[in-house]
């Protein structure tokens, strides 16, 4: 159990940044900024710039997704000599498809304290003005660069009824648009661009359209796209809905109890259905 502010023990803050207007920074960031030992940064060179902005003036070294064990054992021997450190990446939260997981987990499992210092979120930024449904939510971050694993990726949420928040860099925007396209069909997306920026746009189209945009090769996109829509189950056979419900990952069993729930009947009439289909 962690209690944060009663219990005085060195800790880590996960640092919230900017994802582009400089006055989303919020106070508390830069009194938490302020006031640590020592500051991590994923490009010390971007950071500084933001540190010089509010005047803050920390000892900063590095930590980035190429880092090796001996630099987060160092950042460990830190915390272990009483410092407070403070993680930042160069926009938004630390850990977001952003370094930070590694040395997250290590200082938790060495009984330090680990802090959010909440801040601006391009995931919240784009599902709250993509007007798509925002809850529930899946986000999936960069999609795989190989092929059969995205392809395995985007074939688990295929069915999935919840709206995904994909992240992308303007240089894969075409390829990963049609990329969706061929694994979900036609559905409605908002393409985010330079979100808090002063050439922030939002393109609420469906992704068949998009196919045909001449995309920006500049600012990160955040890709928003609308869920499957749901079977009409009355129109399905009991044999079928069981069928579905074992391909979405329920196993079999699973399967014909959730059919007996959403068709109100029992789930031997359910069983006998589904093994006479089978015979």
């Amino acid at each position: 159990m962690q209690v944060s502010f009663k219990e005085k023990k060195p800790t880590l803050f996960i640092v919230s940044t900017p994802i582009g207007n400089l006055s989303d920074m919020t106070f508390r960031a830069v009194e938490t900024l302020k006031t640590v030992d020592v500051i991590l940064a994923e490009d010390t060179r971007h950071s500084i710039k933001l540190l010089k902005h509010f005047n803050i003036d920390r000892p900063l070294i590095s930590y980035h997704d190429f880092s090796d064990e001996y630099k987060e054992q160092q950042i460990i021997d830190m915390l272990l000599m009483g410092k407070n450190l403070a993680l930042i990446s160069d926009a938004g939260t630390p850990g977001i498809s952003d370094p930070g997981y590694g040395i997250i987990i290590k200082a938790i499992e060495h009984g330090f304290h680990v802090v959010s210092i909440p801040g601006t979120s391009a995931v919240l930024a784009a599902l709250v003005t993509s007007g798509l449904v925002m809850q529930p939510f899946t986000f999936l971050g960069f999609l795989p660069r190989k092929q059969n694993e995205r392809d395995t990726l985007l074939k688990i949420y295929k069915q999935r009824s919840e709206t995904l928040v994909i992240y992308e860099s303007p240089l894969r925007i075409e390829k990963t648009i049609n990329h969706l396209y061929e694994a979900f069909g036609n559905r409605n997306i908002a393409l985010c661009r330079e979100l808090t920026k002063t050439f922030e746009t939002i393109i609420r189209t469906d992704l068949r359209s998009a196919l045909d945009i001449e995309h920006h090769t500049k600012g990160e996109y955040v890709i928003v796209v609308s869920g499957a829509t749901p079977p009409n189950y009355d129109d399905l056979d009991l044999s079928t809905h069981v069928t579905l419900l074992i391909h979405e990952g329920f196993d079999e069993k699973e399967a014909m109890k959730e059919v007996a729930r959403l068709h109100h009947i029992s789930k031997s009439e359910v069983y006998k259905a589904y093994k006479i289909d089978k015979t």
